[in-house]
């Protein structure tokens, strides 16, 4: 009798582990993917009927932090998520030791340079004060972008690591203020111009479409590095699902809902 009860108990989950598989997969036409709520997993929404049409069915599962949905998609438990840019992609990696890889790029969020007492980069003038976030990734975005519109030079090739110390032009002698990225909206009334992150200039009650006098653009080399990408383990990235999931994510339809929808805040990746 105990005999066959373990035989039974044995077989039932041998079934259920051949009905779960991988996150719930039934066959290689559901494509499960773990995101962020805003903007990722509405975007997800957008693909949904493309995929049926190619025969896929798309499971998107929202996660509130920045940690499980890398978890997931290493132990198999998930195809991929779509949550993340490069940079947290590559640290995740070498913490964790996880084997994660980018299946390709989607969107980027935004730097933009934005009014204070001046409202226009034109009106800049000798001294002028510009406020930047003090953290090491945003300090070297928002310097980027005050050299991509010409207000000063960095030293060649400190890329993504510059700080006012790697200021080596400053034609119209501005003053960089830095300050901790949630202290800077606070002071556009003080400075000529604040440079700002896309949920710091949103809480701020800024529209990076109709307020930034400037932004990163998707050439840029903050845009190409922060990029949120679709992520997969590695040896997945040419798999036909998520080859078919990158492709209908970078159709001119997501391209355009993108657009119409987040004002300027969300971009789509080139």
């Amino acid at each position: 009798m105990k005999r066959k009860i373990v035989v039974t108990v044995v077989a039932t989950v041998l079934a259920l582990t051949a009905l779960v598989g991988c996150g719930g997969k039934k066959d290689d036409k559901t494509i499960t993917v773990a995101a962020s709520a805003t903007p990722h997993a509405e975007i997800l929404e957008q693909v949904k009927p493309v995929l049926a049409e190619q025969g896929y069915t798309l499971e998107v599962t929202v996660f509130n932090d920045y940690v499980q949905p890398n978890q997931v998609v290493e132990s198999g438990e998930y195809d991929a998520n779509y949550f993340q840019h490069i940079p947290y992609l590559d640290s995740f990696n070498e913490e964790q030791g996880t084997h994660l890889v980018n299946a390709g790029g989607i969107h980027y969020e935004p730097f933009g340079i934005y009014p204070g007492k001046k409202a226009n980069l034109s009106d800049l003038a000798e001294g002028d004060t510009i406020a930047v976030p003090n953290d090491t990734t945003n300090e070297a975005r928002a310097l980027l972008l005050l050299q991509d519109n010409g207000i000063l030079t960095l030293k060649a090739g400190v890329g993504l690591e510059a700080t006012v110390l790697d200021i080596e032009e400053n034609p119209y002698n501005v003053e960089i203020q830095e300050l901790e990225a949630a202290q800077v909206p606070r002071v556009k009334d003080e400075v000529a111009f604040v440079v700002l992150n896309g949920n710091y200039a949103m809480e701020a009650g800024f529209s990076v479409a109709k307020d930034a006098v400037a932004f990163e653009q998707s050439d840029s080399e903050a845009a190409k590095t922060y990029v949120n990408v679709i992520a997969v383990k590695e040896g997945n990235e040419n798999s036909e699902g998520i080859k078919a999931l990158v492709a209908a994510l970078k159709s001119d339809a997501v391209k355009e809902y993108i657009n119409n929808t987040y004002d300027g805040g969300v971009i789509p990746f080139q």
